[in-house]
């Protein structure tokens, strides 16, 4: 007797995620492991080669036909995993959106938090957003739709969080990328009596902390990497939280580059689900320990320890990842 033709789809939806599951994870700690000689040597450029050269390795042995939705760049920018670029063997059509090393300099100096990261969706299911600055602000879950708004000033999003949190304004915490940009922010943060935490680079791992348990951070803002915005928001839509981003042109050039990406309105202030409209899988690998995901080990058999994050709102997966592999 043949099985219904609901099982076998459901059968091969399974078995379709779990070896996606395994290739995004696969491509994740290749990275890392490629970035491992160059972790507190100083040259940004090689690492980022490194993890760059093995992710892309990576992908081009899974059974998918992948397009590059956000990656190193465009296409005269980036030899490698530029945006448009095509990866994989061929199989289920997917946009990719990845950071082989995000925290370049992270890693070059041997400091927390670096990591590779990648996220999946389907066809045409990511913003194409262009290599350029976001403006973005981010919140963790079990909090009101609309507690906070790029709109706002920052004192009224304290203000409103802190209704949505039962708290002072003084025991939030509130983490802002370490730039010369935010001074303003920073000192508006501390006049309304919010904690600030400031952070070298890094920004994914941040907005997904506002989600963690294991975080004391309460609100993410500030301006940073628009792929990097398009990836946490990737993350945020399994975890829960709210987030928000808008595009920021440096000048004429960006914008017009933008129009044909398909970035009509500059000041359009963009939700988790314009940026990454369908399903997605998510994956990061620590490459230097950090707050969230320990760093790449090397055991004296030559194996190395990788621990990573896997996420899927195709399943409601969210787990931790322990290996320990050559």
């Amino acid at each position: 007797m043949k099985a219904p033709i609901k099982q076998i789809f459901n059968e091969q939806v399974e078995m379709l995620n779990e070896r996606l599951h395994v290739g995004i994870l696969k491509a994740t700690k290749a990275a890392a492991r490629a970035c491992y000689s160059w972790i507190g040597k100083g040259d940004e450029k090689a690492a980022d080669q490194a993890a760059v050269n093995a992710m892309r390795s990576a992908l081009n042995e899974l059974d998918i036909s992948g397009v590059v939705a956000i990656g190193e760049g465009e296409r005269d920018e980036a030899p490698m995993l530029y945006i448009g670029e095509q990866v994989g063997r061929g199989g289920v059509e997917l946009d990719i959106a990845l950071d082989p090393l995000e925290g370049t300099t992270l890693c070059a100096h041997n400091a927390p938090n670096s990591i590779s990261v990648m996220a999946m969706t389907n066809k045409n299911g990511f913003l194409h957003a262009p290599d350029t600055y976001m403006e973005k602000i981010a919140v963790g879950n079990g909090l009101p739709v609309g507690v906070i708004h790029l709109d706002n000033s920052i004192k009224q999003n304290l203000k409103n969080l802190s209704i949505a949190k039962k708290c002072s304004i003084y025991d939030l915490h509130v983490c802002v990328l370490n730039r010369p940009r935010h001074d303003k922010l920073i000192a508006d943060i501390r006049e309304a009596g919010a904690r600030v935490k400031l952070i070298k680079d890094g920004d994914v791992m941040t907005a997904m902390a506002t989600t963690l348990p294991s975080s004391e951070i309460d609100l993410y803002i500030g301006i940073g990497g628009a792929p990097e915005g398009v990836l946490a928001a990737a993350a945020l839509k399994v975890l829960g939280g709210q987030m928000q981003g808008r595009l920021l042109f440096k000048d004429e050039i960006e914008e017009a580059r933008a129009k044909r990406m398909g970035i009509l309105d500059a000041t359009k202030v963009y939700e988790i689900n314009d940026m990454v409209q369908g399903e997605v899988i998510f994956a990061a690998t620590g490459i230097t320990s950090g707050d969230y995901l320990e760093g790449l080990k090397q055991h004296k058999d030559e194996r190395f320890s990788y621990h990573s994050l896997l996420i899927s709102s195709i399943t409601n997966m969210i787990s931790y990842h322990k290996a320990c592999e050559l």
